[in-house]
């Protein structure tokens, strides 16, 4: 690491004007970042507000929601679902709060995997961003074949492999338009995603007051028979393993920070929205879920992967007669499937390029062409797309449940690896002089938030021990451990390796040690600027501003 290795044709002078116009002025960043080893073109800064906006209200609602969701209501019952993504959800708003502070403050390219790195340790940051990437990596193939297997609800004749090569192509198209094109297409399909659920919620609540349907009025009539939680404790365990999928990929708002046109406006904006998605498209969707479809309904079973033929919410509509409308939520189902697809091409790509940038991956994965796209990142994203072609094989749930038990505990790792940051992070903004007036955009959750996304975490991860070490239905094996927590091993080689490669056996990185300057947007303090003092007077407006 003595030299510093660079791609020649990317200096300045390489740039073209489209990149030219969106990378980072000087005047508005304090120094460049000293642990960059491998020099490349900045990434493409075009993704506008609203981007980020659907981004962060729609982006990664997929299958894991659909689909996953009604095995968690067969475990857990309705009780246990929607308290559990109750949690996982107050979780996950207390995380993205504490990276949108981050992200706006420092808009650089790998965003959480570059913050643990730089406030907490390197060692533990290499873990927990390749971990990541991995995830990512993992799970498109899965997304293809599910993407797939949706479209055989209406034509099982034609073979899976078709269809996969159709959604692969098209993810290659996707990625000849660069950020750009990763955000308008989340934009369309994240509204459509959106709009879907809406229409539910709405025919949720006409099913369970008897508007529609042989059931007539139904009321909370199944969550007193059968009853509210099913499978005692362990079933409320087994349910925040769906919700962390589920939930997975509402980070990607921080990791879009790097290319967002003007961060300082859109990430605050973009954080708050993450509420909304939290409390009504998850919390109230699947609440209702509960009052009309009871967990012993014999079909949820069969809610695995993406067999949208037995998503609790087809079951629903169908439940109550209605003929259409099953086909029609089905394409609400595989539009979200492609959407989580296309954001694997984005988590992975952004992540390897920033651990090559830092020296932490070949120098290759470091390259970006002259219109602002990781090339090499997102040909290796692609070739691992080929994997869905596993689909034709008799074998195919097998290797699926290993690939996906690399992301099993991907998600929780780097929650809780943000919250760290961020506590980490403020420590050492007060040690080093500063105060929390300065921070353009402030976490509305504090220290701590950031607490307790961490503790919640690890009682998190511990819930999925519990669930992997004594599984609902069957008895304890390795197979069944290591396909909920395999991903734990492989942090755990990860960090050691690291360590025994660089030596260095310090746990973290002290607060005056910190880099808290490189890639910081520039900050100016104005006595005017300072915050009104909290009373319980302005709270109304405070709490009004602070969700808006």
């Amino acid at each position: 690491m003595a030299e510093t290795p660079e791609y020649p044709e990317e200096t300045p002078h390489s740039l073209d004007k489209e990149t030219a116009a969106v990378a980072p002025a000087s005047s508005d960043v304090e120094a460049g970042d000293g642990g960059i080893l491998v020099h490349a073109a900045p990434l493409a800064r075009k993704l506008k507000g609203r981007h980020m906006q659907m981004i962060a209200i729609g982006g990664a609602i997929g299958a894991g929601l659909f689909v996953g969701s009604g095995s968690a209501l067969a475990t857990g019952g309705p009780g246990s679902l929607v308290i559990g993504y109750i949690i996982i959800g107050s979780m996950l708003l207390v995380t993205v709060q504490a990276l949108g502070e981050l992200a706006v403050l420092f808009p650089v390219n790998g965003a959480f995997f570059t913050y643990v790195v730089r406030f907490v340790d390197p060692a533990f940051g290499f873990a927990v961003g390749w971990d990541y990437a991995l995830g990512w990596l993992t799970v498109l193939p899965f997304e293809l074949t599910a993407a797939g297997i949706t479209i055989q609800f209406w034509r099982a004749d034609i073979n899976i492999g078709v269809w996969v090569s159709v959604f692969l192509f098209l993810l290659c198209i996707i990625q000849i338009f660069g950020v750009r094109g990763y955000g308008e297409v989340e934009f369309v399909l994240s509204a459509i995603k959106v709009a879907g659920l809406v229409g539910f919620i709405i025919l949720g609540v006409i099913i369970d007051c008897g508007g529609v349907g042989p059931q007539g009025y139904l009321g909370a009539k199944y969550w007193h028979d059968p009853g509210a939680f099913a499978n005692g404790f362990k079933g409320f365990c087994s349910v925040f393993v769906v919700a962390a999928f589920a939930f997975g990929g509402t980070e990607l708002v921080g990791l879009a920070a790097a290319e967002a046109e003007n961060p300082r406006k859109s990430i605050p904006t973009a954080t708050k929205q993450v509420f909304w998605r939290i409390s009504f498209f998850y919390v109230v969707s699947l609440f209702i879920l509960g009052l009309i479809v009871p967990y012993n309904n014999p079909h949820l079973l069969n809610a695995v992967g993406a067999n949208s033929k037995y998503s609790p919410y087809v079951i629903a509509i169908r439940l109550a007669g209605i003929k259409v409308l099953p086909s029609i939520f089905n394409v609400v189902i595989t539009v979200s499937v492609i959407s989580v697809a296309n954001s694997c091409t984005f988590g992975s790509t952004r992540t390897m390029q920033a651990l090559a940038e830092r020296g932490m991956g070949l120098k290759q994965l470091a390259y970006v062409d002259k219109k602002g796209r990781p090339l090499y990142g997102v040909v290796i994203q692609l070739l691992f797309g080929l994997l869905a072609f596993i689909g034709e094989s008799n074998k195919q749930d097998i290797v699926f449940n290993w690939l996906l038990a690399l992301s099993g505990l991907s998600f929780f790792f780097i929650w809780a690896a943000i919250c760290l940051a961020h506590i980490r992070f403020r420590h050492a903004w007060k040690v080093q002089g500063h105060i929390k007036a300065e921070l353009p955009y402030e976490a509305m959750f504090g220290v701590g938030g950031s607490w307790y996304g961490l503790i919640l975490n690890i009682l998190c991860m511990a819930a999925t021990f519990y669930v992997a070490l004594f599984p609902i239905g069957g008895n304890p094996s390795a197979q069944a451990f290591f396909s909920y927590y395999l991903a734990a091993p492989i942090v755990i080689i990860l960090y050691l390796g690291y360590k025994i490669y660089c030596g260095n056996w310090r746990l973290w990185i002290h607060a005056h040690d910190m880099d808290i300057t490189s890639g910081r947007r520039s900050l100016e303090l104005n006595p005017e600027d300072m915050p009104e003092k909290k009373t319980w007077r302005n709270m109304p407006i405070r709490v009004f501003h602070a969700l808006f």
